[in-house]
């Protein structure tokens, strides 16, 4: 068969992603700290970008002067930035700078106070201490010499936020050059130090140091630590009382004393801070009605340069490269403030399409959340599924039944017979009420679960009910049970 080159035409239709289109796609699903952090950093690489410190420059005032082309003048009289005069020397020479001055400073020695070895303000403020530097403390105080101290220090190094070293005596051997024993050492060093039960390799011998520190090495409840854990960890306590030899009551008074000790000593001195979240969006009841209100609070309000639109003016006597440029950079200005705008007025469409669908969750509460799927709100409001995909990752929503995701509101479907759907999150919600009212002693299990729901004429599995129970970070019926540890 001959080969042979050919031109032919063709007409087809074809969807090109732009990069203006990218970047507003990229913008619609941009968490709210993520969406800060991108602005500021257009901000930063785009000269006509600016952020409007007040009020009065707004981005919508900025799109229409630049579409309208009417361009302010470059300076006004209420920007210019007014001299600022210094008061005459002597009112200054007249202020007692004493009074001011740290009452730390001074009383670490006789020096003059304007001595540079003195310690700053800085020096004195307090931090959190992490578990690392707790320990590094406390090593610097125990009488050690110089290579036990570099050892204790390499070990300290090693523990992971539980306090649990994570390497062998032989690494610890491998890495500093020291002998065996003094690796042995140096490791009941650290475990003697402040928490109790820190530089163990696992749980069961955090446990065992902690009881040890309370003088308890040779009780029942070292003895179910060290024989027993397992039984203790399923709560079986009839098989702990049995492979024992003693009786429930003295089972139940150890399990007291153990329950009393930290598993992960190392969490105490966490330095991790709480991470808050701010709404997207607030839903408030005024008036019997509800009012959504968009949170712009924390984000940069970004205005088109006046500086720069005044180089494209017909008299300026810029080069054209240079307005080139300014054209270039403005138009990317003019569609970043616009899609922001197209994403603000997206999640306001949204949110308002969810509270019509979930009207009854924002009056009652989670027991009356209905299912609802991407596809129903995106034909509300005549948007692809994939917007309102994006609308809803990483956004949420406070209402008067507290602060969501808005991907929350859209659940699976659970029938019901001779009622209405229920939504999966409701059946959540109702798991884990049954369980908070459970007899602890005798705790319900998946079936039992599943057995109350079909008697709300409510068709569940006890593998969902399993499911949700653990989606919820509830634990099975088994490790529930809590026996009666009498007063």
């Amino acid at each position: 068969m001959a080969l042979e080159l050919r031109q032919q035409l063709k007409l087809s239709q074809q969807l090109v992603m732009t990069p203006q289109l990218q970047q507003a796609i990229k913008l619609l699903q941009l968490s709210r700290l993520e969406l800060a952090e991108t602005l500021q950093q257009e901000i930063e690489i785009n000269p006509v970008l600016e952020e409007a410190l007040d009020g009065s420059d707004s981005a919508d005032n900025s799109l229409d002067s630049v579409a309208s082309n009417e361009l302010e003048p470059l300076t006004r009289e209420s920007e210019l930035t007014s001299e600022v005069q210094m008061e005459s020397t002597s009112s200054l020479s007249e202020i007692d700078w004493s009074n001011y001055s740290n009452e730390y400073e001074g009383s670490f020695s006789p020096q003059p106070k304007d001595d540079a070895d003195l310690p700053s303000r800085l020096d004195i403020m307090s931090t959190k201490p992490n578990l690392q530097s707790h320990l590094q403390w406390q090593l610097n105080l125990s009488h050690l010499s110089d290579q036990e101290k570099e050892i204790g220090q390499f070990i300290i190094g090693n523990l992971d936020k539980n306090g649990f070293l994570e390497i062998s005596e032989e690494d610890i051997v491998a890495d500093t050059n020291c002998s065996p024993a003094m690796a042995v050492k140096m490791i009941k060093a650290i475990q003697e130090m402040d928490p109790s039960g820190v530089g163990a390799r696992n749980v069961k011998e955090s446990l065992l140091l902690q009881l040890d520190r309370l003088g308890l090495a040779d009780s029942l409840a070292t003895i179910m630590v060290r024989d027993h854990l397992h039984h203790l960890e399923n709560k079986n306590f009839a098989a702990m009382a049995k492979a024992c030899g003693k009786r429930l009551e003295e089972i139940i008074a150890a399990v007291k004393i153990i329950m009393g000790l930290d598993p992960h000593p190392g969490r105490a001195y966490s330095d991790e801070e709480p991470h808050y979240i701010i709404p997207d969006v607030y839903v408030h009841k005024i008036s019997g009605e509800y009012v959504i209100m968009l949170n712009d609070e924390g984000l940069p309000r970004l205005k088109v340069s006046n500086y720069y639109k005044d180089i494209l003016k017909k008299d300026s006597n810029a080069p054209a490269a240079t307005k080139d440029y300014v054209q270039e950079k403005l138009k990317s200005a003019v569609w970043l403030i616009k899609s922001i705008q197209q994403r603000q007025r997206t999640i306001y469409r949204v949110v308002e399409s969810i509270l019509k669908f979930q009207y009854d969750f924002f009056e009652k509460g989670i027991a009356f959340l209905k299912p609802l799927v991407l596809r129903d709100v995106a034909e509300d409001i005549s948007m692809h599924e994939s917007t309102i995909s994006r609308v809803t990752s990483n956004k949420y929503v406070h209402t008067p039944q507290g602060t969501f995701e808005l991907k929350y509101f859209f659940n699976s479907t659970i029938s019901r017979q001779g009622g209405d759907d229920m939504a999966s999150e409701s059946i959540k919600a109702r798991i884990r009420t049954i369980i908070q009212n459970e007899n602890h002693e005798k705790p319900l299990s998946d079936n039992a679960i599943a057995e109350i729901f079909k008697k709300e004429n409510i068709q569940l599995a006890r593998r969902t009910v399993a499911k949700y129970r653990e989606q919820l970070g509830i634990l099975p019926s088994k490790l529930r049970k809590k026996p009666n540890m009498g007063p």
